[in-house]
């Protein structure tokens, strides 16, 4: 009997980074959002201390528009999520799944083995091109 092939979250992943700092304006944000044809934004670290954000725009409708907040006066910093749960890029997507659902995630950065970020994987990287593809 065959071993069912392992899909890697490397292989289903997006591989651009959408990058913020903390204290951009969610109106900038939005701005590259736009331009960028993406729902998340990694934060910056400031320092090697620091760990990464990330402001998906769920955050902004909820923690900007839905409060009658200016997008010109809130810093991303204000509605960012940090530390953010990332994922290595050679973990099995079904674990990634799981590890989505057990965390209530959508999105996640990917790790290469050295901890450095690589893209963005989402449940519609894992359904579209992980199962529709496979």
């Amino acid at each position: 009997m065959d071993k069912p092939k392992v899909v890697r979250v490397s292989d289903v992943m997006k591989n651009q980074l959408h990058r913020v700092d903390g204290i951009d304006t969610v109106q900038s944000a939005l701005g590259k959002i736009v331009s960028d044809q993406t729902h998340a934004l990694i934060v910056n670290k400031r320092d090697d201390d620091d760990e990464y954000g990330i402001v998906l725009l769920a955050d902004i409708a909820k923690k900007v528009i839905a409060k009658n907040r200016s997008p010109e006066r809130v810093n991303i910093y204000e509605i960012m999520s940090k530390p953010v749960v990332s994922v290595r890029g050679d973990m099995d997507i079904r674990y990634c799944a799981r590890l989505f659902n057990s965390f209530g995630l959508n999105v996640a950065p990917v790790e290469d083995e050295h901890g450095e970020l690589m893209g963005t994987v989402s449940y519609n990287d894992i359904v579209l091109n992980g199962l529709v593809a496979s």
